[in-house]
């Protein structure tokens, strides 16, 4: 599939059929995830990935009751555990860089996951990113070590249903020319 339209259909996908999603088309989409670029190709991404069916429950209920993804994080047959080492992403020589404007590492997990999510969905498989849960439970049922960040739950599956499609704004509503506000209808003028 075309990578513009791969991006344009991808769907966050909460409900999922039972079906094993195998070893083989798992590794592919890690695969993906290890080539995504990161700071300093530090790589600071550490994914576990859940099947089994009790943990996924016990992670599903960090999820607060009216989380829409609860459900997809007790039955999707995969749950990743995204997990982000402390220290690395942004640091030269073990400090943060002086201008340290937000986390690199959220950057660099951003990144594999959106290579993770487009590779699920060229093969048939659906993923939803999921935050809203308690990092601090989930690193003690998957016992995550201090000095990693539990960051996202993200279910993988065959998807039960595919989401409509939800509106975008337009580019021109978040693209501007030269400066902030600058109107992009002027880019055969600007230089």
């Amino acid at each position: 599939m075309e990578l513009l339209k791969l991006i344009k259909t991808r769907r966050t996908v909460r409900q999922y059929k039972a079906e094993e999603v195998k070893k083989d088309k798992f590794m592919k989409i890690m695969e993906a995830v290890r080539w995504a670029p990161s700071w300093a190709n530090t790589q600071c991404w550490e994914l576990i990935a859940v099947r089994n069916p009790k943990i996924k429950i016990a992670l599903s209920k960090t999820l607060p009751k009216t989380n829409p993804a609860r459900n997809a994080v007790a039955n999707a047959p995969i749950v990743i555990a995204v997990c982000g080492k402390k220290g690395v992403s942004g640091y030269i020589n073990n400090k943060p860089i002086p201008e340290k404007r937000s986390s690199w590492q959220m950057f660099d997990l951003g990144l594999a996951m959106q290579n993770l999510t487009l590779t699920a969905h060229s093969m048939g498989l659906g993923t939803v990113h999921v935050g809203w849960f308690s990092s601090k439970k989930g690193k003690e049922i998957l016992k995550v070590p201090e000095n990693v960040d539990l960051v996202e739950l993200v279910p993988l599956g065959y998807p039960a249903k595919i989401p409509k499609r939800t509106t975008r704004k337009k580019v021109e509503n978040f693209v501007f020319l030269n400066k902030y506000g600058g109107n992009l209808k002027s880019w055969a003028r600007a230089k």
